[in-house]
């Protein structure tokens, strides 16, 4: 029989009817499939749940940690203690409100969302067709692929703050930048987005959904364990350019490499550590540097 932490104990005393796993594996729960045990991980069904969670927090002191489909997270090998919050499939509505504008939910993948927005004959998310994470983070980064960005379609947006409060901001409100929103500055979750599209037949955008996804089988090695992009885009070129000008397509740390299918994604080749990830980009980073001046930062959130 494990013995439960008094954390443990104590949050699951104060939230009988929510759904809350104790020292869930992080591995589980990140496309890296790197991290160790969450100490204990809850998993809101409803705003409403997802705000209660909060205000517990902050009257307990803790600062939890969000999770959505943990795409673009390496985790640390150690695990996290306190509490990990995991909105992804539990904010998953989705609805068409007009003739151009969907609402949906945080939790609801970025796939899931552009096969609605195709379905309902919209066009302007074909690009989040590939984009492996939620609507929640796609929405916090500004995630973005071949031309497209969350940025240029999302109008609205719903966050809660720390203490379960929820405020809306306009798409201009949301300080848009290269993968960032005012939320890396001034904290908050997305629980909810809205998005303006262009009506368009539904073929015409099945079409090039599937053309963009074509051109990600052949080019990213979505066979492997990763992160998507290791590396932000510098200014003034591309960082998969730098890498393998350097000479690092293939690089091994550990267990952790340089894809040799593509050199902007570092890949768990089986058994990688947080250490092993972490290992690499900073030797990559460092070896671009020496070679072009150019520092790359890291996309990857780390833990």
């Amino acid at each position: 029989m494990t013995i439960m932490t008094e954390f443990q104990q104590k949050i699951t005393a104060l939230l009988p009817n929510s759904e809350l796993r104790m020292n869930e594996l992080m591995a589980k729960h990140t496309s890296f499939r790197i991290g160790g045990p969450a100490e204990v991980m809850a998993f809101p069904k409803s705003t409403e749940e997802l705000g209660e969670i909060l205000k517990l927090s902050a009257f307990l002191d803790c600062k939890p940690a969000i999770l959505g489909a943990g795409t673009n997270i390496l985790a640390p090998d150690a695990g996290l203690p306190g509490l990990t919050i995991c909105l992804k499939d539990g904010l998953n509505t989705m609805e068409q409100l007009d003739d151009t504008h969907i609402r949906v939910g945080a939790g609801v993948s970025m796939a899931r969302l552009a096969t609605f927005a195709a379905n309902s004959g919209l066009s302007g998310l074909e690009f989040a067709h590939g984009i492996p994470g939620s609507v929640g983070g796609g929405v916090y980064m500004n995630a973005g692929a071949y031309g497209g960005e969350i940025c240029q379609v999302c109008t609205q947006v719903k966050v809660m703050d720390m203490e379960g409060n929820v405020h809306t901001y306009t798409g201009e409100q949301m300080d848009f930048g290269y993968r960032h929103s005012r939320l890396e500055d001034d904290g908050g979750i997305v629980v909810e987005a809205t998005f303006c599209l262009t009506p368009k037949s539904t073929e015409e955008i099945r079409s090039l959904m599937q053309d963009l996804m074509t051109r990600r089988r052949n080019s990213q090695p979505l066979d492997m364990p990763s992160a998507g992009s290791a590396f932000k885009r510098p200014v003034g070129g591309y960082a998969a350019a730098l890498i393998e000008q350097a000479g690092l397509k293939g690089y091994r740390a550990g267990n952790a490499a340089i894809s040799e299918k593509h050199a902007g994604f570092a890949v768990n080749l089986g058994g990688a550590t947080a250490e092993d990830v972490k290992n690499l980009l900073r030797d990559v980073s460092d070896r671009v540097f020496e070679n072009t001046g150019i520092r790359l930062e890291p996309e990857v959130r780390i833990w």
